[in-house]
């Protein structure tokens, strides 16, 4: 069975979990102060979410656990919520930062939850 796209997406998964903590650790661990107006509640979500992507989500990925698909989803559905909230009741003070970088976790969940897809038919279809 080849494991190839589902390597790629825990790979992904890792990479932009660890900017994600790195990120959001800044900001929560560390003080620092950003030369933009950061939302109290982001950059914990997103140490959080990090941290769930790196340890958990990305091993389950890479190990092609049956709830690996699951998570992958919920980490997309978390951040799309986030997106829909920062959009809708911080319109007018959210960084336009926050908003990149909410996008290109998107995008990035995106692309791996296709991978995960794509690999799951090509395992059906190599067991047909």
């Amino acid at each position: 069975m080849n494991t190839k796209l589902r390597k790629i997406a825990a790979a992904i998964a890792l990479l932009i979990g660890a900017i994600t903590i790195f990120a959001g650790g800044q900001v929560v661990l560390l003080g620092k102060v950003m030369d933009y107006y950061v939302i109290d509640w982001l950059p914990v979500y997103n140490l959080i979410v990090g941290i769930i992507s790196v340890f958990v989500t990305a091993i389950l990925i890479w190990k092609g656990s049956r709830v690996a698909l699951p998570a992958a989803v919920a980490t997309l559905i978390a951040h799309s919520i986030v997106m829909v909230v920062l959009q809708a009741a911080y319109r007018d003070m959210v960084a336009s930062e926050s908003i990149k970088a909410t996008t290109v976790r998107i995008i990035l969940w995106l692309i791996i939850v296709t991978l995960m897809l794509i690999q799951a038919r090509q395992d059906r279809r190599s067991l047909d």
